[in-house]
């Protein structure tokens, strides 16, 4: 078995390498999206190069990006909630995969099985539930016997549970958004950290955090100090969570931009 290796690129973006195989969730790779702004650097061009796969979670505009799909390339393949394939083929995207909850789809010597989300669809949510709606999904990457979960944005389920029972190697979870409080559907580190016990992964990567904020409240007087704790506590609150439930998973704390450290084996020599 070969261990999967990840680059949390900001937000939910991570670039997974698995049983030779380069794979991107919601990529997220230039310096705004809407009225939000990037508050760490913009990825590199060579941390998305050779990406063969690209897993969308849901609609929403911080997790479907078409500026960030276009550097990606027109024959990348890209996979989606089912509904939503024909506005990426009419936008160029020749190669596009559309699955709903429990479908799976083979990938070369990689598995991509959709799994359930406890999150809003619709393309101008989450508070809103105009536009196009599709079910928010996340995704199973498995190879090389490995497992990686990555959740997408979603709020507890009942169904997490029965992930875990497959046996998940790494699990990919949001801690926080990019706002002072939350939206219906997330995690914060608190339910995240319940969301480890229901899963039990050897590892775990806190995401969703740290990346991206409204333009002007990191200054604004009476915003700002909660604003700046916000931009680096989640990860740390729910790190502090899992150990606090006394759970044998370990909680990988990666900045925007950096690989992902795992620990070594207990077999390894130093």
């Amino acid at each position: 078995m070969t261990a999967p290796v990840l680059h949390f690129l900001g937000h939910s973006t991570v670039r997974v390498e698995l049983a030779g195989h380069t794979v991107l969730t919601d990529p997220l790779l230039t310096p705004r999206v809407g009225p939000l702004r990037r508050v760490v650097p913009q990825p590199a061009p060579e941390t998305y190069a050779g990406v063969d796969l690209v897993l969308v979670s849901h609609l929403h505009g911080d997790h479907l990006h078409l500026p960030s799909l276009r550097l990606l390339g027109p024959d990348v393949r890209i996979a989606v909630p089912r509904g939503a394939g024909a506005s990426l083929r009419s936008r160029g995207f020749r190669h596009v995969v559309e699955v709903l909850p429990g479908e799976s789809f083979p990938h070369g010597a990689l598995r991509i099985t959709a799994t359930p989300a406890d999150h809003t669809g619709h393309r101008w949510g989450p508070r809103s539930t105009a536009g196009p709606d599709t079910p928010a999904v996340g995704h199973l990457i498995e190879g090389a016997g490995q497992t990686v979960y990555v959740s997408g944005d979603t709020d507890l389920f009942d169904e997490m549970h029965l992930i875990g029972q497959r046996g998940v190697d790494v699990a990919v979870l949001p801690v926080w958004g990019w706002g002072p409080s939350l939206g219906p559907g997330h995690l914060d580190p608190r339910s995240a950290a319940e969301a480890v016990e229901r899963l039990r992964p050897r590892l775990v990567v806190p995401v969703h955090w740290g990346t991206l904020a409204v333009r002007g409240t990191t200054l604004l007087p009476g915003v700002r100090s909660r604003m700046r704790r916000l931009l680096v506590d989640p990860p740390r609150d729910f790190a502090a969570a899992v150990a606090a439930r006394g759970l044998d998973t370990h909680v990988a704390v990666t900045e925007p931009g950096a690989p992902v450290v795992a620990p070594r084996p207990a077999t390894e020599p130093t």
